[in-house]
C-alpha cells in the first residue's frame, strides 16, 4: 500500500514494524516525531494494528496511518480505521494530531483523504466518535462530511453513508 498524498500532509499506512516502535515509544534512526508523539492514543492505535496483524494479515488499506507533514516528514499524529469493513461495508474511524498541529486543518484534511480512499473502496458507511467536551474534534468530523447521528451521556456519534450505486440513465453503475 501506498502513502496517500494531500496538499499538506502524508497519509503513511503503517507497517508492523513502525507499529511496534509506536508501541515501545522508540524512535528509529531516520524517524521525525514532533514532540508528544505518540500520544496514549496512538500506542492504542498502534496495538490495535498489531493485534489484526498477529490474527487476520496486515489490514491495509483499513489499518493504521502516520499522519506526516509533507512539508519536513514530521510524524504529528495518526488515523485510521478500527479494522476491516463488517458485513455491510461499514467501517469506524479515528483521529488524533500532537498538540502543536491542532488548529491548523491537518485533521481535516487527513479525514477527507481518509473518507475518500474508504468510498474508492466501496465503503458504504463510515462512523467517528467524540466526546462531548471535544468539540475541535466534532467540527473535525463535520468538516470532513460527516454528520451528527446521535449521541449518550458521554459521546456524540458521526457518521458518513454512501449508496452502494448510482442510478444512471435506467442502470446502475457501481459507486
Amino acid at each position: 500500500m501506498s502513502d496517500l498524498i494531500t496538499d499538506r500532509l502524508i497519509l503513511h499506512p503503517m507497517t508492523a514494524d513502525e507499529a511496534r516502535r509506536v508501541v515501545a515509544r522508540a524512535e528509529g534512526d531516520g524517524d521525525r516525531w514532533a514532540p508528544g508523539y505518540p500520544t496514549d492514543g496512538d500506542v492504542e492505535s498502534a496495538t490495535d494494528f498489531l493485534n489484526h496483524c498477529a490474527v487476520t494479515g496486515n489490514p491495509q488499506p483499513f489499518g493504521a496511518y502516520e499522519i506526516r507533514r509533507r512539508a519536513d516528514g514530521t510524524v504529528i499524529g495518526g488515523l485510521g480505521f478500527h479494522g476491516p469493513p463488517s458485513a455491510d461495508r461499514t467501517v469506524t474511524i479515528g483521529y488524533g494530531l500532537v498538540a502543536a498541529a491542532r488548529g491548523q486543518g491537518y485533521a481535516t484534511e487527513a479525514l477527507r483523504e481518509l473518507l475518500r480512499l474508504a468510498r474508492e473502496y466501496g465503503i458504504s458507511r463510515v462512523k467517528g466518535d467524540a466526546d462531548h467536551d471535544n468539540i475541535a474534534s466534532q467540527r473535525v468530523m463535520a468538516a470532513a462530511g460527516m454528520r451528527l447521528v446521535g449521541e449518550d451521556e458521554r459521546v456524540k456519534y458521526f457518521e458518513i453513508v454512501w449508496p452502494t450505486a448510482l442510478s444512471v440513465g435506467g442502470g446502475t453503475l457501481p459507486v
